[in-house]
């Protein structure tokens, strides 16, 4: 489990706020991913918050090399069987807690999944890892960041995300 201690965060600000982690929803491609490879840096990242909290990679797998690209740490991605990849997402947070996940995304069918989190009291989170970030996810995630290292990073330090997000 992750902490973060965020003061004056939450429903009608409370002098001191905290969001709860227990669980990593994130998409691959275009978030963990740029052109379908794992971005460098990434997997160290999350073998360490994999020995924290749950992850779960929730994708569409634009470029099919997902399976491959998360097998060294060893992850099995959750690849969407519908069209309606927004929907799917959405249900993934929804069938845990959302309020402890930390869910990242870059894409139009990631702006559900975050709004979610984010409505929940978790952290969403829009990344920008090279393949540009849609303005919906943009809109319904609490912090944008660019580089999915810089993102993992907020929470294996998570002084950076309270920096970000405190008033």
């Amino acid at each position: 489990m992750i902490e973060i201690p965020i003061p004056r965060f939450g429903p009608g600000r409370p002098p001191a706020g905290k969001i709860t982690i227990n669980k990593i929803i994130t998409d691959y491609t275009g978030t963990l991913s740029c052109g379908g490879k794992l971005t460098p840096g990434v997997e160290d990242r999350l073998r360490k918050l994999k020995a924290i909290v749950g992850i779960h990679v929730v994708s569409s797998d634009s470029f099919g090399t997902a399976r491959e690209q998360l097998s060294a740490i060893p992850l099995e991605p959750h690849l969407l069987a519908t069209d309606e990849h927004d929907e799917e997402k959405r249900e993934c947070v929804n069938a845990h807690e959302p309020k402890l996940i930390a869910a990242f995304g870059n894409g139009r069918n990631d702006a559900l999944m975050l709004k979610a989190v984010k409505g929940a009291g978790g952290l969403a989170i829009a990344v920008d890892n090279g393949e540009g970030c849609a303005v919906e996810a943009l809109q319904n995630a609490l912090i944008f960041i660019v580089g999915i290292t810089n993102a993992l990073d907020l929470l294996l330090d998570p002084t950076r995300c309270k920096a970000t997000l405190r008033m």
